[in-house]
Formats: C-alpha cells, sequence, structure tokens
C-alpha cells in the first residue's frame, strides 16, 4: 500500500498519550461493536478476491460512516475498480458505474427531459448518477464541463436539471479512480470537485508476497468467478442509522486543538502554497471519529487523528514550487506536519 495509507508511529515520549479509558456514554458500545461487526463482515467478502488493501477497506467503510465519497488512484492494473465494485457488491443498495471519457457530456451523468408524444409533455429520464452508490471509473478521462457536472450531486446530494431540484437522499456515496496524471488522456481535476472527496486513497503495485497471493489464487480461475460469488453482508439504510453512533464518538477539546493545529501548520509552513481549510478539518474530525468506531472505542485518540490525516488532506493541498520542483510528495510535507504539531498529552 502507498505510504499515505500507513499509520505513522508515535513519537516515543516518557509521557503518555491521553489515557484510553472509555468515556462514560451508555447504550453506544453495542453500537460501536456493531459497526466492527459490519466492518468485519465486509472485509471478509472482500479478502475472498481482493489480496492485501486492508487499509482501502477500512477508508471505504469510514467514508460511508461519515456520508463521504472517496477518490482512488493508482496505475492501471492495482485493482481499483474492482475494489471499488466489490465493495458496493457487499452492501444492499442500488449500485450504478459510470465509464469517464472524453466525450461525456453532463445530461450523460444527471439525465435530461425527452419529449413524450403520447403525453404530449417532457419527462425526465434519470441518469446513471441516481443510484445510492456510484462507482465513477476513471474520473480523470473527463473534461472540466463534465467534472463540473458532479459538484452539486457530491456536495449537497442534490440534482438540478431544468429548474427542477431531485434530492438523493441520504444513502449516496460516489466511489472514484483514477489514473495518476502524467498518463496520456487524463485531465487535472478542479480543487473545486477534488475538495468533495473525503478521502483520495494512493494505491501502489503490490508486494512481492501479494503478487504471488494473486498468483496463486486466480492461477485456475482466469474467469475470476470467484468475484460473483460476494455476498451482500449490510443494508445501506443501516449504515446510515449508524452515522448517528459515529456523531455520538466522543472528542475532546484537547483532540479539537489537536486537529486545528495540524490544520493550522498547512497553512504556515513555507513547503505549502495552498494549505487545508475549515471543510478539511471538519471532515479530519468526522474521520477520526469513524476511525475510532472502527477500533472499537467511543472516544477519540491521537493515533486515530494520525491515520487519516493524509488521505483526508493529500489532495487539499497544493505544493510550494520549489518542492513540486524538487519532486516532494506531498505525503511527505504531510508527514513533516504531523511529527511537528504537537501530540496531545
Amino acid at each position: 500500500m502507498s505510504e499515505d495509507l500507513n499509520e505513522p508511529n508515535l513519537p516515543t515520549s516518557d509521557e503518555q498519550p491521553i489515557s484510553e479509558t472509555p468515556l462514560h456514554n451508555p447504550g453506544i458500545d453495542s453500537e460501536i461493536q456493531e459497526i466492527i461487526d459490519i466492518a468485519d463482515a465486509i472485509k471478509q467478502q472482500l479478502t475472498r478476491v481482493i489480496v492485501g488493501q486492508s487499509d482501502l477497506m477500512d477508508l471505504m467503510i469510514i467514508s460511508i460512516l461519515t456520508k463521504g465519497h472517496i477518490l482512488i488512484e493508482g496505475v492501471p492494473g492495482v485493482a481499483k475498480t474492482l475494489t471499488a465494485k466489490l465493495f458496493s457488491d457487499t452492501i444492499n443498495a442500488k449500485f450504478s458505474r459510470i465509464q469517464f471519457t472524453p466525450d461525456l457530456m453532463p445530461s450523460d451523468i444527471l439525465g435530461t427531459n425527452i419529449f413524450n408524444a403520447k403525453a404530449n409533455d417532457f419527462e425526465f429520464k434519470a441518469g446513471p448518477i441516481f443510484a445510492n452508490i456510484v462507482v465513477v471509473d476513471e474520473i480523470n478521462r473527463a473534461p472540466a464541463k463534465t467534472q463540473a457536472a458532479m459538484f452539486e450531486v457530491m456536495q449537497e446530494a442534490q440534482v438540478s436539471v431544468d429548474g427542477v431540484t431531485r434530492s438523493m437522499g441520504e444513502a449516496f456515496m460516489v466511489l472514484a479512480t483514477q489514473n495518476p496524471i502524467d498518463n496520456e488522456g487524463t485531465y487535472n481535476l478542479p480543487e473545486a470537485q477534488l475538495d468533495r472527496f473525503l478521502f483520495k486513497i494512493v494505491v501502489d503495485y503490490p508486494t512481492l508476497q501479494e503478487d504471488l497471493q494473486i498468483l496463486k489464487r486466480f492461477q485456475n480461475d482466469f474467469d475470476m468467478k470467484e468475484a460473483d460469488s460476494i455476498k451482500k453482508v449490510v443494508d445501506l439504510k443501516d449504515l446510515v442509522k449508524l452515522r448517528k453512533t459515529v456523531e455520538r464518538i466522543s472528542i475532546s477539546d484537547q483532540i479539537l486543538e489537536y486537529i486545528a493545529g495540524i490544520i493550522q501548520e498547512t497553512r504556515t509552513t513555507g513547503d505549502l502554497f495552498l494549505g487545508a481549510s475549515s471543510r478539511a478539518a471538519i471532515w479530519l474530525m468526522k474521520a477520526s471519529k469513524a476511525a475510532a468506531a472502527l477500533r472499537g472505542r467511543n472516544f477519540v485518540t491521537p493515533d486515530d487523528v494520525r491515520w487519516v490525516t493524509k488521505p483526508v488532506l493529500n489532495h487539499r493541498i497544493i505544493l510550494s514550487p520549489q518542492r513540486e520542483m524538487e519532486g516532494v510528495p506531498a505525503s511527505t510535507i504531510l508527514q513533516q506536519i504531523i511529527e511537528k504539531v504537537e501530540v496531545p498529552r
């Protein structure tokens, strides 16, 4: 997996971090266990086909628990789309897939009004965006005009066509994949669109051992029939209800100050031309709460914040011209920021 997904080690110190004694929050423990059970069931299905990428699986679960969208980046052939598709297969919800291409138009995504001769009136034909989980494959293959069609639906979960607004409801999530921007035939995603993704997850090549596992797993399954046997293990409506549990996860003022400190450091460091916004701070807080729930706690620790900082921020910052010319990755700068900001004690 990419270093963007690795949990950084906490600095060694004689002082201990905030006590990991559960805070008094009646009724939440059983709900947290439900989240853990659902996450385990989803990952059990995914690992029947997918080798490695456990962090990617966890972050996808965090995203759906916080009503966030995910951007998965990696070179062709590292199972980005397959993982996103199989993840949706484990959830009982309406699924749709959109293949982004250079000639794709906004109406091809959102839908359009078509004249019905029998009714002598126009009727709306919904586009593929009208689903609960939408997998957008190779999102950076479409031009800016088509990308802009995603702004409203990703931010406000609604679609406006010809003056009529249609709500997507609470259960709506975009799982998008893209190839690295230096690949031929791709476009830079607008900053406004990038900011609408909770996570940008960078998927690297598998390790030698993971490649060996992949070969052994599919040596007698050329058609990947195992992928067809993935079972639906959770109803999307149940996941939406569990968002209330994530909201109730306790987060101390010290942790909030820690999050604010990380965000502020991105704005003041000379290594970045553009730092993280207040929206990024809110998403970092939400993701930290969901991370705590996945780890079986009803309160947030600094380790939860550090785990999700890179995937939350790596697409919301812009490197300074000097660092960009030096070829320094955003993850390196973020790691330096994480290590610089004092951990609450």
